[in-house]
């Protein structure tokens, strides 16, 4: 196998979360012109049919099922649809999540349990119902975000809690499954990306967070989708139990 040739993706099946908009959308194109075919799972219909469409249009076969990955019961019927759809399942993205910017003295329980119930525990349950299918070789990565290792500047306690709640999963699982089932476990953490979560930004909070990344710029959503395809295939068959950060160097800044 060439070096080129372990980023292919062909006869493989994948899940993407969170694929409805933003960078689900960049993730699910991303697997499917590497060969993979794609199961989309979302809470807007509409905008995942979508999603299905362009991985269609690609040449790849795409299923679209809506999902709300804070109630187990939805995460195992997506991962069932996969399997009826396709008969295997080999790469799960954990990316469905939600953002709140709450001041620490006024978040609801109920604001900061919905961020953590679909951030952290969502991963989690779509994580055990993929990992009760998956054969060895298969992989898990959960979309964290450089919030889980430096302040963003904003009140962002559950959202920052949630991100790094999934670098400890990440890591447990890959030491429970990676050795037990063969199943790699890693994480990305993304910088300041293009998408409809960066559209909600304050004025002027990006400008003032340039400084902050060493790179000068926002990323742009194909950037973060070329490291997914790299975590997810052969070329990465070495690694697991990592958290690869994509953010322009903001980390180090």
């Amino acid at each position: 196998m060439s070096v080129l040739d372990r980023f292919r993706l062909d006869g493989r099946v994948a899940v993407v979360t969170g694929a409805s908009s933003g960078l689900g959308i960049a993730f699910a194109t991303a697997l499917a012109e590497a060969g993979a075919d794609v199961v989309l799972g979302a809470r807007r219909t509409e905008m995942l049919e979508a999603t299905r469409t362009a991985v269609e249009r690609l040449g790849r076969r795409a299923v679209a099922v809506r999902t709300d990955v804070a109630r187990p019961e939805d995460c195992r019927a997506l991962v069932d649809a996969a399997m009826h759809a396709f008969g295997r399942l080999d790469i799960l993205v954990n990316n469905a999540g939600i953002s709140s910017e709450q001041p620490a003295t006024e978040e609801t329980p109920e604001q900061f349990r919905e961020v953590i119930d679909i951030n952290l525990n969502g991963s989690y349950w779509m994580a055990q119902a993929a990992g009760a299918v998956m054969l060895p070789g298969s992989a898990i990565v959960n979309v964290s975000s450089i919030l889980a290792l430096v302040t963003g500047g904003l009140p962002q306690a559950a959202y920052s809690a949630s991100k790094a709640g999934l670098l400890g999963l990440t890591r447990d699982l890959a030491q429970q499954w990676t050795p037990g089932k063969g199943i790699r476990v890693n994480a990305l953490a993304p910088g300041l990306f293009t998408s409809p979560m960066a559209d909600g930004y304050a004025e002027g909070y990006l400008d003032a967070m340039m400084p902050r990344v060493l790179s000068g710029r926002i990323g742009q959503p194909e950037e973060l989708a070329a490291a997914l395809v790299f975590l997810v295939s052969d070329a990465a068959s070495y690694v697991t139990g990592s958290t690869l950060t994509v953010d322009g160097g903001t980390h180090i800044a």
